[in-house]
């Protein structure tokens, strides 16, 4: 029997155990989509337990609490980290099978020296107290949780509103291995229907120093906004796309009529919205291109639907799923726009939903123009779908739909700056997938090209995508 997440956890060929060992675990990480904090990073954040850590923002580990039966109280409070911890650890057993079962305890492992200790109620002390044993200690802050991880590279998910005086900060006195960037994130502007819009704007005004009264505006404010994060580093903007719709750019004048009417809370008609939508998108694909930046598309999700939750506890706290809503042809008409003007940026697209898949696999064929390897690609397995089956179908589809070798391979996706364990979880899953179309015969047992191939999707394609040296 196998020891639980031993040495050789996944790896279950010898080939599998080279690539992993000697090739893939040593590699520095370029984690290109997270939701960290910037000041946490900037300011070298330390935390007083491992209950803050773990649970302050974990809508993962959240939505597993509440479905095991913990209260809210115990979930997000007002109980204290202590007894949020301890219904955490008790209820890790009922855990088995979920990723975050894994990743939990490879966290405790990789940070805390807690080798083989299984989180239940009888552990739960022992962790707590050897945890906050180490966090105590000066090089167990954000700064130095990161680089316990290799982690060379980390670009943040900000607001086009944030000043991002954090990342110039830590600019000005950067921390040795590790570059901070920002992530142009202007969603608000995305959704005139939503009822802080007309709010977001005026923050945009006060952000950009320009008045917003037409679309002209609008779009003047945003540049001077991404032009701004460019300033500080950013190399890519990300959208969070409930659906994609099939619309039409409208005019400028009845753009600036739609702004008008929704920064007054008037209400639009659908077909109004996403004519909206698609016209500033469509603006702004044409700006990351102008400016060599990378756009991502997080496309599916089906937000907030439990009303209680969120009406107590807010956004991003576990209560959002995947959507169904068809996919190909907006998505494939929203790229060709670009396309036609020569004006497609870089691109990376996930679909929460893993029926959209082979969508995403082919709508990415269908934009390569040989300017650079896999301009257009799926994205790494996404939320719901980051675990063993979701990732090991995602590589497995786009092997064989596609070219895996260009593939950009694992994020974060997180709040937590214990996630990075993550990172290996994919690798050791990369190494058995690799190893296991080795020792079948798929691919030839050459190590010059399996090490490639791992030294690629692990780390060398996301760097020279995201870190302007362009990797080792």
């Amino acid at each position: 029997m196998s020891r639980f997440l031993g040495p050789d956890f996944l790896l279950e060929t010898p080939t599998a155990r080279h690539l992993f060992h000697e090739v893939a675990k040593p590699l520095p990480i370029v984690d290109f989509h997270n939701h960290l904090s910037p000041q946490d990073i900037a300011q070298d954040r330390h935390w007083d337990n491992l209950g803050e850590l773990w649970l302050a923002h974990d809508h993962y580990k959240w939505r597993l609490m509440r479905w095991a039966g913990v209260p809210e109280s115990h979930v997000t409070g007002p109980a204290d980290y202590r007894a949020r911890y301890d219904a955490f650890a008790r209820v890790m057993p009922r855990m088995v099978g979920n990723p975050v079962h894994h990743w939990s305890h490879l966290e405790l492992w990789r940070h805390f020296g807690l080798e083989g200790l299984v989180l239940n109620e009888a552990s739960a002390a022992r962790a707590w107290d050897a945890a906050g044993e180490r966090l105590a200690e000066p090089g167990y802050g954000a700064r130095g949780l990161l680089a316990q991880m290799k982690v060379v590279h980390v670009a943040t998910t900000d607001d086009p509103c944030d000043t991002l005086e954090h990342h110039a900060a830590f600019a000005a006195e950067p921390y040795a291995g590790l570059r901070m960037v920002p992530t142009f994130r202007p969603d608000p502007a995305l959704y005139p229907e939503d009822a802080g819009f007309g709010a977001w704007l005026e923050r945009l005004e006060g952000a950009s120093g320009q008045a917003i009264t037409g679309w002209d505006d609008l779009l003047g404010a945003l540049m001077a906004r991404l032009d701004h994060f460019c300033a500080h580093g950013a190399r890519a903007a990300d959208h969070g796309l409930n659906r994609m719709e099939l619309a039409r750019p409208a005019s400028p004048a009845m753009l600036s009529r739609l702004l008008d009417r929704a920064r007054r809370g008037q209400p639009l008609t659908e077909d109004e919205a996403a004519s909206f939508r698609l016209s500033l998108l469509l603006e702004l694909g044409r700006a990351y291109a102008a400016r060599n930046m990378v756009m991502q598309l997080h496309i599916g999700p089906l937000r907030n639907n439990r009303s209680r939750l969120l009406a107590g506890v807010g956004r991003d706290a576990g209560g959002d799923s995947l959507r169904d809503a068809p996919l190909a042809e907006a998505l494939n008409a929203f790229l060709d726009h670009l396309d036609r003007d020569d004006a497609l940026p870089r691109t990376i697209l996930y679909a929460l939903d893993p029926g959209k898949n082979p969508v995403i696999m082919t709508t990415a064929g269908n934009f390569q123009d040989g300017s650079i390897a896999g301009k257009v690609q799926p994205g790494t397995a996404w939320w719901f779908n980051d675990q063993l089956d979701g990732m090991e179908t995602q590589m497995r589809m786009l092997a064989q739909m596609g070219l895996i070798s260009t593939f950009l391979g694992m994020l974060t996706d997180s709040r937590s700056f214990l996630s990075f364990p993550r990172h290996e979880y994919f690798r050791r899953l990369l190494c058995r997938m690799i190893g296991d179309w080795t020792e079948k015969g798929h691919l030839p047992p050459e190590p010059e090209l399996l090490e490639g191939l791992v030294r690629d999707i692990c780390y060398r394609n996301a760097a020279g995508w995201f870190e302007p040296e362009g990797g080792a």
